[in-house]
């Protein structure tokens, strides 16, 4: 996907006020469009994320015969049934979102007719082979450029079998594909994790979940189709994470962020923003389609670095970045480790804030699965440009840090960050003090 050569200027804010909301979790929105087009009958959706991997999602499905309407604010979404969508006329794009290609090749891998899933750059270079390898061991008909890139051909078969597999990589997106392909078969599948991973796909579907000695195991069969129901999205936190570490950062700040989600496997940035210091309370919460969601009440804090466990990485890969800029005006050592999977998102991102924190000036010490330095005051000569690589997450990261910055920067190619929250702008404006 193509996006404008946009540089993005952002000056100094001195404080941080006010109530936010925010669009609905990327993640439980593409889930929530997959199995409403999955159900038979009518979906309704509220609140779903505005991002454009998310429309993505929606364009695949209608490309397939899926039927949306707007209606009180809600998505309708016509399910069409395990086995009614119709082949494309074309390759479908999955344009920079790696959901939507990894997720959807699992129906489209159970279906009569063939199909093909395409890319924008940036996903035809993220590996696709963690998930086409179970999935063939199902019985999918698959076929990748190199072995291991989009664009991916995909074959009809006429029957799937049921498989236990055990996650090479701690990977929900792999997860779920696997657990997807189990609604195609009567017996049961089974997906064995040793590390958790975000659970949106077992929630949303009912799956049952044992937890043994060896991981927990999820399981799937046709047994748990889905059915149409009605969807609220809460709100998503590792969009909420920016405007927390803001405020965190600003003196004699407050804000509180409505309806975030509050699922156990996504609240390991508030766990360990908590533990170097920070000042977060739920102060209210709720459920909706088994996710607990609520509002958060951030003030101004005095952070300090903390060592960040490494069962808890999986849990905070995506927040990564901005726990990063945390660090940098936190007391002592930031150093991560352990999150190798950083090097295959949108960017290699261990190179893409290493790079950025070095145009700043900071000694950074780079490794193969991470990176550290030693947070300092900050002196600031001139305005720094900042790279966002066409990574929608560093873009928002280092846009933060520019807020923060007496000199304020600038953020080069900031459009990608339509990828995941095209009203970016909009919301800090909202909140300035």
């Amino acid at each position: 996907m193509d996006y404008k050569k946009v540089i993005q200027e952002f000056s100094h804010i001195k404080s941080v006020k006010g109530e936010l909301t925010l669009p609905g979790d990327k993640s439980i929105s593409h889930r929530a469009i997959i199995f409403s087009a999955l159900a038979e009958g009518i979906s309704r959706v509220k609140n779903l994320s505005s991002a454009e991997d998310v429309n993505t999602t929606k364009e695949i499905f209608s490309a397939l015969g899926t039927e949306y309407d707007i209606h009180n604010d809600e998505l309708l979404i016509k399910g069409k049934g395990l086995f009614a969508f119709k082949k494309p006329l074309t390759e479908l794009n999955s344009g920079n979102s790696g959901t939507s290609a990894r997720l959807i090749t699992a129906i489209l891998g159970a279906q009569k007719f063939d199909s093909i899933i395409m890319g924008d750059e940036s996903l035809s270079k993220r590996p696709m082979k963690r998930v086409t390898n179970p999935l063939q061991k199902m019985g999918m008909n698959l076929t990748l450029s190199n072995d291991n890139y989009l664009p991916l051909k995909i074959s009809a078969v006429n029957k799937l079998n049921p498989i236990s597999y055990c996650l090479e990589v701690a990977s929900a997106q792999v997860k779920s594909a696997v657990l997807i392909a189990g609604l195609f078969i009567d017996d049961i599948t089974e997906v064995i994790e040793t590390i958790p991973t975000r659970n949106h796909t077992e929630l949303m579907l009912g799956l049952p979940i044992v937890n043994s000695e060896g991981g927990i195991i999820i399981q799937s069969s046709s047994k748990y189709i889905p059915k149409p129901q009605k969807i609220f999205v809460p709100s998503d936190i590792s969009t909420a994470s920016f405007f927390i570490v803001l405020t965190l950062l600003m003196k004699d700040s407050e804000l509180i962020i409505k309806n975030v989600s509050l699922n156990p496997s996504r609240t390991g940035i508030l766990e360990v923003l908590k533990k170097m210091g920070g000042n977060i309370t739920i102060v209210s919460q709720s459920e909706s389609c088994g996710e607990l969601l609520g509002d958060l009440l951030v003030k101004s804090s005095d952070l300090f670095n903390i060592e960040i466990p490494k069962e808890i990485i999986p849990n905070i890969i995506d927040e990564i970045p901005i726990l990063t800029i945390a660090g940098i005006f936190a007391d002592g050592k930031f150093k991560v480790s352990d999150c190798k999977e950083l090097r295959v998102k949108e960017s290699d991102r261990i190179k893409s804030m290493v790079y950025n924190l070095r145009q700043f000036g900071l000694t950074v010490e780079e490794y193969e699965d991470g990176f550290e330095f030693e947070s300092k005051e900050l002196l600031q000569n001139e305005i720094v440009t900042f790279e966002s690589f066409g990574d929608h997450r560093i873009a928002m990261a280092f846009s933060i840090f520019s807020l923060l910055l007496e000199q304020g920067g600038k953020i080069n190619n900031f459009d990608c960050v339509k990828i995941s929250n095209p009203q970016f702008i909009e919301q800090i404006k909202n909140i300035i003090g």
